[in-house]
């Protein structure tokens, strides 16, 4: 089935909406916690989408663990990153999270890449390693380091939901948020302080934000995207999510003020061209076949 008008312009929005979700939130964790962000996020979609899903209650176990790794540990390590960089770098640095998920899939499942994407993941590490050269960025160690753990996180709670069976997408995400929100108060509590201050003070950036990531980037984004995974094959709509990148780096040049050096531009270059030699390949037969679930299941943690 040939992609539609309408089909393209929702693959477009499904990047745009969550590339601008980087921006956003970059300029709240300006002057607020970034855990305490991500709790508020999560507790707004949890109160969104539970009462629209059955509880799977013999899951609810692995579900807890993949909450814990691929939200509370992950957005913990990645907002906190992206403290310490633009938004434009920190999403072309996220775009390890691809050759990462590849990566796990070959040691934990046994899964064979093939050498066009090896060929994707030696690019995208060549575009994070040029960018990590970057002379503004000699400060900033830490915070690659806490992105890349995110970026790692990411794949590895795919990895995990992969292997829940057939759950479906929204049932995954809505009982992530769930278990994510009050964990993620607990890591807030832990390593974040004068939570009622920041509350009492945060203003309309702050709000918005939780606002637009709880309801926009879950619900609108997840909701057009899984539209669309469930009746095309993923060769066909994955490469739209190249575009996150582009968005992000358009976003926080035009709306942050963020500068882009001629080396963050190559190396970001070179990270998408490795992502879209991962991404980008003929479908094959089993694709052709409808797999709603199965689509789904592969892109399940929110961004």
């Amino acid at each position: 089935m040939a992609l539609r008008p309408q089909d393209i312009l929702m693959g477009l929005a499904v990047p745009l909406i969550w590339g601008l979700g980087v921006v956003f939130a970059k300029a709240a964790i300006g002057h607020f916690p970034p855990v305490l962000l991500m709790a508020l996020r999560f507790t707004l979609t949890a109160l969104m989408l539970v009462w629209f899903v059955k509880p799977p209650v013999r899951l609810m176990g692995q579900l807890f663990v993949i909450a814990l790794i691929s939200a509370a540990v992950q957005y913990s390590l990645t907002f906190n990153g992206l403290r310490g960089v633009d938004a434009s770098t920190a999403v072309l640095v996220l775009q390890l999270e691809v050759p990462f998920l590849i990566l796990l899939g070959a040691v934990l499942l046994k899964e064979k890449p093939g050498w066009r994407r090896w060929l994707g993941i030696a690019i995208t590490f060549i575009g994070v390693a040029f960018i990590a050269g970057e002379p503004r960025l000699g400060g900033s160690w830490d915070s690659l380091a806490l992105l890349f753990g995110g970026a790692f996180t990411w794949a590895l709670g795919q990895i995990m939901v992969r292997r829940l069976g057939e759950v479906g997408g929204l049932t995954t995400i809505a009982w992530v948020a769930v278990f994510a929100a009050p964990q993620l108060f607990v890591f807030s509590l832990v390593l974040e302080d004068d939570h009622l201050a920041y509350l009492s003070a945060a203003g309309w950036v702050v709000w918005g934000t939780v606002l637009y990531m709880g309801i926009v980037m879950t619900a609108l984004g997840y909701g057009m995207w899984y539209s669309l995974v469930g009746r095309f094959p993923l060769s066909r709509v994955g490469p739209f999510l190249l575009l996150m990148p582009v968005f992000s780096v358009l976003g926080g040049v035009t709306l942050l003020g963020e500068s882009l050096t001629l080396r963050v531009a190559i190396g970001g270059a070179i990270v998408i061209a490795g992502v879209a030699v991962i991404l980008v390949r003929r479908a094959s037969a089993a694709e052709l076949g409808p797999a709603p679930e199965a689509g789904a299941r592969r892109f399940d943690a929110e961004r």
